[in-house]
């Protein structure tokens, strides 16, 4: 870990969401040894801040009094879950997502609910979360669904260099949760409905379980050599990742997937299933995203 990403960054808005987001961020946070930083964006569109009819400046104090107020509380939230950590809080104007994707080049990892109505209307309103895991910098949590504590982290392999990135982040949180890790791969990034065909079926190659399971194999070598305390489960399916990894974050306590990917083996990440996840799993997700240059 550099010293330029030694914090975590989550962005509130006073929401239910954000603040299960700022609970599992302190959580992170402080078994990590990394400090926190809690952002909250001030946005005055909702307000009608700049028409005729309104008062600018008393718009302006009112929502940054408010913005305060939602800070405050967010770093209440923090520090009971841990009164350890170094936390820091920022608010400012403008756009929450682009904000949220500026601090990601100095941080390990952001964190944001998956959507949000806070009382100020503000941080984490419509598709910041897309937003955010589709240009951040760094590994994104967004916070949503139950965390199964017993249940393992999932992390969806299709080969491609996003996938490889995944892998990496996938078994350091296992290890670092003494968690099992399962990792899928799919044969096929099409429904599974679609295999009811036998025109479909007939396409399926002979010995897939074996072939792929080999190459799920090759993905994943030389990490169970860095992280020996690390149970593996593997899993091939024919069909369909997206309906394989919503259905595992029904028990999961965390998914890891690439943020998209063209891999060796027809594309498990192909298409929208990082937002398919971060839309509709049961758990919390971490998209990862390329590799900084």
């Amino acid at each position: 870990m550099s010293a330029e990403d030694r914090n975590i960054v989550v962005g509130v808005d006073g929401s239910d969401s954000s603040k299960s987001a700022v609970r599992m961020a302190a959580q992170m946070a402080g078994e990590r040894g990394l400090k926190l930083k809690i952002i909250h964006a001030l946005d005055f569109a909702p307000h009608g801040f700049g028409s005729p009819y309104l008062d600018s400046a008393g718009s302006y104090e009112w929502v940054e009094a408010t913005g305060k107020e939602v800070l405050a509380e967010a770093h209440e939230l923090a520090f009971a879950v841990d009164p350890g950590i170094d936390i820091d809080t920022e608010y400012s104007v403008g756009s929450s997502s682009q904000w949220l994707v500026d601090e990601s080049a100095g941080a390990r990892l952001v964190v944001v609910g998956a959507s949000g109505s806070g009382t100020a209307s503000t941080a984490l309103l419509g598709n910041t979360a897309i937003n955010v895991t589709s240009h951040a910098q760094c590994p994104v949590l967004v916070v949503r669904g139950e965390a199964h504590p017993d249940g393992p982290v999932v992390v969806g392999v299709d080969g491609s260099p996003n996938s490889e990135s995944a892998i990496s982040v996938a078994y350091q949180e296992a290890s670092l949760r003494s968690a099992q890790l399962v990792a899928v791969h799919a044969w096929s990034d099409l429904r599974s409905t679609v295999f009811e065909d036998p025109r479909a079926a007939a396409l399926v190659p002979d010995n897939l379980e074996g072939k792929d399971s080999a190459v799920l194999a090759e993905s994943l070598a030389g990490w169970q050599e860095q992280y020996p305390d690390v149970q593996v489960n593997r899993k091939v399916y024919v069909d369909s990742p997206r309906e394989r990894l919503l259905e595992w974050s029904k028990t999961a306590q965390l998914l890891v997937v690439g943020s998209r990917g063209r891999g060796g083996f027809k594309g498990l990440l192909l298409g929208s299933t990082s937002n398919t996840l971060v839309g509709g799993a049961h758990c919390p997700v971490i998209v990862v995203r390329p590799a900084r240059q």
